[in-house]
């Protein structure tokens, strides 16, 4: 019997075409009973397309998909459902209004005479509830439950129409270190159940950890599929990219210069208390810490976007007050704000607009239209921004390419400083090589660089020094030759003694 035979989905040579776009192109994968199959590939290499048209939110131009062997019509998502394949998204399709038993049975609510009978709703929730390990009251709103809380709802959907091949699609994207094993742990738990996981992530740490078996595609095509026993990262990147990498942590030794910007004792009452860090031209300074420690928050405050009660700014020894980001952008600090989509750009408006978003060239209220061009044309080469045109609005471009209409917004501003809040999530890995190559050339150009982020492997590679935050409070600072993820976790959860 042949290995496809075993499959519980298969699709054969499958394409999808979009106007003037060929997002697939006869894509071939199978899943089997007890499977976590990864899919793999960089922004725009097909996986969420592939995705949506086994979970029927879009339909196939050519070819078949075929659950037990038998051939599939395309109808919708609940039709999906009920030959029980279920996707998880990386943005929660809850409904945040309504309670989590009211979530887990829209649609499919039981009955009596007419009436929604809600003890026995309740009942059913909680026993899914149970199933995915989270104890929570089945007639909270799902608005007041935890990201973490709110997956294993996503989750728990998926079981109530007994799902036996569940989609997940960058599940770890808002997840700390703690609750990512306690997901691995409910998906080792669902296979040894019999079901089925196909798993997309930008993470290839946790590619290699989690998946059976691994598809990787390029260009709408799959490259190939192997047991995760015959890749490496190393191998994994290669395939993903069509070129070896040198390395995904390019930094190169920068001179150390005198202090740009110091702060001191900056406190928000409730969010903020006592915090001090310095950074130096030519340094990359990492922010370290658990969600929830204020490292975007002690960002915002030094960016003038959050009031603080107390402390003190300086730049190049000058000491600022801030009360607007406007005024942060004038005195030369730049943020590369976390949502890249709802704060960092303006998604309908064109890539030129984007660029000179923060210091549009003109005077008084007319913009100089050909500055305005000429100086995104200057950024697009310079930081290789690959877009049809650059009027083409910044929503149609790839997770990474977006970023680096970010980072051209804030070259703009001949920022002194720029924060990097967790600049790679969400992009694939040929642009985090590319964006980390990037933090080390400004680096090199003198440029103070903090970076934020909530992957270890980041900073340890990338950083000159890591300061470590808990509960809103600064609690350590650590050199590069005192780097080691056991020794800032330990910092970060506080038990390590502060360092100095």
């Amino acid at each position: 019997m042949s290995q496809a035979s075993h499959a519980l989905v298969e699709v054969r040579e499958v394409s999808k075409r979009f106007p003037g776009v060929q997002a697939l192109d006869s894509v071939s994968v199978d899943i089997r009973p007890g499977e976590v199959h990864a899919v793999a590939g960089e922004n725009g290499a097909g996986k969420s397309t592939l995705m949506k048209l086994l979970a029927q939110l879009e339909k196939p131009s050519e070819g078949d998909i075929l659950v037990e062997g038998e051939r599939v019509r395309f109808r919708s998502p609940r039709h999906a459902q009920r030959l029980g394949i279920a996707m998880v998204h990386q943005e929660f399709a809850l409904a945040p209004d309504l309670s989590v038993a009211d979530n887990l049975s829209l649609g499919r609510e039981h009955t009596r005479a007419g009436v929604i009978v809600r003890g026995s709703e309740k009942r059913r929730a909680r026993e899914l509830l149970e199933r995915v390990g989270v104890a929570v009251d089945p007639g909270r709103k799902v608005s007041s439950l935890a990201v973490a809380e709110q997956q294993r709802v996503e989750i728990a959907k998926a079981l109530a129409v007994d799902a036996r091949v569940v989609i997940m699609d960058e599940p770890t994207a808002t997840l700390t270190d703690a609750e990512i094993d306690s997901l691995f742990e409910l998906i080792e738990q669902l296979k040894g159940e019999g079901i089925a996981i196909f798993y997309i992530s930008h993470r290839l740490d946790e590619i290699m950890r989690i998946a059976d078996r691994v598809t990787v595609m390029r260009d709408g095509q799959v490259v190939e599929t192997l047991d995760k026993e015959q890749l490496d990262e190393g191998k994994l990147i290669a395939l993903m990219v069509g070129r070896e990498i040198d390395t995904l942590y390019p930094k190169q030794e920068a001179e150390i210069g005198d202090v740009v910007l110091r702060v001191r004792g900056l406190t928000r009452p409730g969010v903020l208390l006592d915090c001090s860090f310095e950074v130096r031209a030519g340094e990359i300074l990492g922010f370290a810490g658990v969600v929830g420690a204020g490292r975007t928050e002690l960002a915002r405050a030094v960016f003038g976007a959050d009031p603080v009660s107390a402390g003190c700014i300086e730049l190049d020894g000058r000491e600022l007050r801030l009360g607007s980001p406007g005024e942060a952008i004038a005195a030369g600090i730049g943020y590369l704000t976390e949502d890249r989509k709802g704060e960092g750009l303006a998604m309908q408006l064109s890539v030129i607009d984007n660029v000179t978003l923060a210091r549009i060239p003109g005077r008084g209220i007319w913009i100089d239209r050909r500055a305005e061009r000429q100086a995104a044309e200057q950024r697009s080469d310079e930081l290789s921004i690959r877009a049809p045109s650059l009027h083409r609005s910044v929503e149609a471009l790839s997770g990474g390419t977006q970023q680096k209409v970010v980072v051209a917004k804030w070259l703009q501003t001949d920022a002194r400083v720029m924060f990097f809040d967790e600049p790679t999530r969400g992009i694939d890995v040929g642009a985090k090589a590319e964006i980390f190559r990037l933090l080390s050339d400004l680096a090199g150009k003198g440029r103070a660089i903090v970076l934020i982020s909530s992957y270890l492997p980041e900073l340890t590679n990338m950083c000159d020094r890591i300061v470590v935050l808990r509960d809103g409070r600064t609690v350590g600072e650590l050199r590069r030759e005192e780097f080691g993820e056991e020794r800032i976790m330990a910092l970060a959860s506080g038990t390590e003694k502060e360092a100095a």
